[in-house]
C-alpha cells in the first residue's frame, strides 16, 4: 500500500528537464512580439550548463555582489531621505569588514513602523551587520572543528589499519595444532 502511494506522488511531481526548460525559453523569445526580459538568478553561475547561458539566451549578466559604502547611501537616501548622519561612519566600518546582500541592507534601511527614524533604522542595519560578523564567525569555527575532526577520523583509520595488520603477523607467528602435533606456522606458509 505504501508503495504504491510513493509511486502516485513521485508522479505528481514536477519533472523539468534542461532540454524542456530551453525549448520553454526559446517557445517565448518567437512566440512574443517586442521584447521580453526573463531573469535568472543563481550563486553558481559556473554550474550552469554552457546551452542555458549562452548568447541569445543570456544577453546581459549583471553580478549582484555585496553592498559597499557607496552603494549604501544610494539606498540611504531612497529610504530615509538622508545625505548624511553621525552613525554612517559606524555602517561604513561595519560594511567594509562584513558581507551583507542588498536586500539584507534595503530590509534594514526600511522603516517598519511610523515611529521609526533614521537613526533607528540606521542602528537596526548596524545589529544586523554585527550578527552576520558573528555568524560568518561560528561558520569559519565550525569548518575548522569539522576538518579536523575528519582528519582525526582518517588518522584513526590509518592507525586502525596498522593494528589489523600486526595482528594478523601475530597470529601467523602462533604455534598451530594440526593433526594432534603442533606446529610453528611461518609466513611462506612451509612447515
Amino acid at each position: 500500500m505504501c508503495k504504491a502511494l510513493k509511486e502516485e506522488n513521485e508522479s505528481k511531481e514536477s519533472k523539468v528537464t534542461l532540454s524542456g526548460l530551453l525549448n520553454f525559453i526559446d517557445g517565448l523569445w518567437s512566440a512574443c512580439v517586442g521584447e521580453t526580459v526573463i531573469v535568472f538568478t543563481t550563486n553558481y553561475v559556473d554550474k550552469l550548463d554552457p546551452a542555458a547561458i549562452r548568447r541569445g539566451r543570456t544577453d546581459k549578466r549583471i553580478e549582484m555582489s555585496y553592498y559597499g559604502f557607496e552603494t549604501f547611501k544610494v539606498l540611504a537616501k531612497n529610504y530615509l531621505d538622508i545625505d548624511s548622519h553621525e552613525l554612517f561612519a559606524e555602517v561604513d566600518n561595519q560594511l567594509a569588514e562584513r558581507n551583507m546582500i542588498p536586500a539584507d541592507v534595503a530590509e534594514n534601511l526600511m522603516p517598519k513602523s511610523d515611529e521609526d527614524d533614521a537613526e533607528t533604522c540606521l542602528k537596526n542595519l548596524i545589529e544586523a551587520l554585527k550578527v552576520v560578523k558573528e555568524e560568518a564567525v561560528k561558520k569559519a569555527e565550525e569548518e575548522v572543528r569539522s576538518k579536523a575532526e575528519k582528519e582525526e577520523k582518517k588518522e584513526d583509520k590509518c592507525t586502525d589499519s596498522a593494528k589489523e595488520n600486526v595482528k594478523g603477523d601475530e597470529t601467523s607467528a602462533k604455534p598451530v595444532k594440526e593433526n594432534g602435533f603442533i606446529k610453528k606456522a611461518d609466513k611462506g606458509g612451509e612447515n
